[in-house]
């Protein structure tokens, strides 16, 4: 990565979250209520609008879906959670989005002014070394968000303060995909700092982490649809619905190894614990 620290390097970082912000922000609001903002406010706001934007299209295209287009054919219609239970799930999201979107503009930030491994274009490294790369990342993230995840159901006071206000989405009809982003705004950004971390150490290339950063709210909205979709070795929305009922297993995010590895797997068809309190 040539001269990965220099100024005119570093300046394609900044040319692209300036691209990324003008697309957003000059298609959804007048120039005058934008441009002047700082850069980094800008940054953020695009990440914001665009985070809400892909929360409320992916929660309502993937309900429509399981629950009107083909209701009673994935999920049972006492399953079904009700429209105040989703209205909630969204206010408690929508309350948190400012909050969440400021760790993908914290990194933006880092990244602009040299303090990560990231890097611009996959030519730098070629496709191989790209691949290899992005594999260690996805560990690194998988690793991660299993230790923080468990540790903030281990450790009391967190999970007290933290977590409870998701897991309140403890069964089938209280679970939608809206509930997918429904945390505390410390506990999502907590939960999805590994996304972060990982750039201090492991070459990444720059657009594939916004990428993946908002596949987040994609993902989180598929694993709360309470359907099994028995991809192995995936930690789909099977497995999660079992985390949400037994308090004590399924930590991983993307995948089961962690959880098989540690011995915190349960099977969706072996689902026979108690919820612990």
């Amino acid at each position: 990565m040539a001269m990965a620290g220099s100024i005119e390097y570093l300046q394609q970082f900044v040319e692209d979250t300036s691209m990324f912000n003008s697309i957003v922000l000059s298609n959804l609001l007048p120039a005058t209520w934008w441009a002047p903002l700082p850069h980094f406010l800008q940054t953020w706001l695009r990440n914001y609008i665009a985070g809400t934007i892909l929360y409320f299209i992916s929660g309502f295209l993937w309900s429509f879906y399981i629950y009107h287009l083909y209701r009673n054919v994935y999920i049972p219609k006492d399953a079904i959670p009700s429209n105040k239970a989703m209205l909630m799930q969204i206010y408690v999201a929508m309350k948190a989005m400012p909050w969440y979107t400021l760790l993908p503009t914290v990194s933006e930030h880092l990244i602009e002014n040299g303090w990560t491994k990231c890097y611009s274009g996959i030519y730098e490294v070629g496709w191989i070394l790209y691949f290899c790369y992005l594999a260690i990342y996805l560990i690194f993230v998988e690793f991660g968000i299993y230790w923080m995840h468990r540790e903030l159901h281990d450790i009391k006071p967190l999970y007290k303060l933290l977590h409870a206000t998701h897991h309140i989405y403890n069964k089938q009809n209280t679970l939608s995909p809206f509930a997918g982003l429904a945390f505390h705004p410390v506990d999502g950004i907590l939960q999805a700092l590994p996304h972060a971390l990982a750039l201090f150490v492991i070459p990444t290339h720059f657009r594939t982490h916004i990428a993946l950063l908002f596949l987040e709210a994609v993902w989180t909205a598929n694993i709360h649809d309470c359907i099994h979709g028995k991809l192995w070795p995936v930690m789909g929305a099977g497995y999660h619905t079992i985390h949400h009922t037994t308090y004590r297993h399924n930590y991983g995010h993307y995948t089961i190894w962690m959880d098989w590895m540690l011995g915190t797997l349960c099977e969706p068809e072996e689902e026979k614990y108690e919820k612990v309190n």
